[in-house]
């Protein structure tokens, strides 16, 4: 699930769906402008089948428990490696 395997893809192992979704973030974007985006990229590569929007969702939480995101103002945002730290569940 989190990795590929025998059954599951690398391109649609959580980890790998996280990696394209940070491609998608060149720019804040909401969530929705972010799924379309990310699924006209993996169209454009003939990545097949997309993943439905609950995979995307855990590969955004995984995204956010290392801090390599964050959700302000309506708009996710990737953050600059310097910046990045783990979630906390005080936050």
């Amino acid at each position: 699930m989190l990795l590929p395997s025998k059954t599951l893809p690398a391109d649609q192992a959580l980890v790998a769906v996280a990696a394209q979704i940070l491609l998608q973030l060149d720019r804040p974007r909401s969530v929705s402008a972010t799924w379309d985006r990310l699924l006209e990229w993996r169209s454009a590569r003939g990545m097949d089948p997309t993943p439905p929007f609950w995979w995307f969702s855990l590969a955004l939480d995984l995204l956010y428990a290392i801090g390599a995101v964050e959700h302000r103002d309506g708009e996710l945002t990737r953050l600059p490696e310097g910046t990045r730290r783990a979630a906390r569940p005080d936050q």
